[in-house]
């Protein structure tokens, strides 16, 4: 049962979360798109683990990058506006590059088979 109250969880701060960094976060430094590919939180509800994967070159990474860790408290608070919950996790912002390694087996494959 805790572990579907979790998922549920993690689904509902997964898309609350891609409605703030779209509509609500204004730093310039986000230039990339930022998409939120998966959200762990801990069964106390104290931490939450967002991966975020993020489109552009190294420097447009680099800069959305450190502008979403750093707009982390905002996010964490606009989240306890949008959701009831006891405790609203503090986030922990991650880089996730499946997309990136999948697209670059992807390639690999098609150099194989077109040989």
């Amino acid at each position: 049962m805790a572990n579907y109250r979790n998922s549920r969880i993690n689904e509902e701060i997964k898309k609350e979360l891609s409605d703030i960094i779209r509509n609500n976060v204004k730093d310039p430094r986000i230039t990339a798109m930022v998409s939120i590919t998966d959200v762990n939180v801990t069964k106390d509800l104290r931490y939450a683990k967002v991966y975020v994967s993020i489109f552009g070159n190294a420097e447009e990474i680099d800069g959305t990058f450190a502008a979403l860790k750093n707009s982390a408290g905002f996010m964490r608070k606009e989240l306890g506006n949008r959701i009831n919950i006891r405790y609203i996790p503090q986030l922990i912002i991650e880089k996730d590059n499946s997309i990136e390694n999948g697209m670059h087996i992807e390639e690999i494959l098609h150099k194989i088979k077109g040989e």
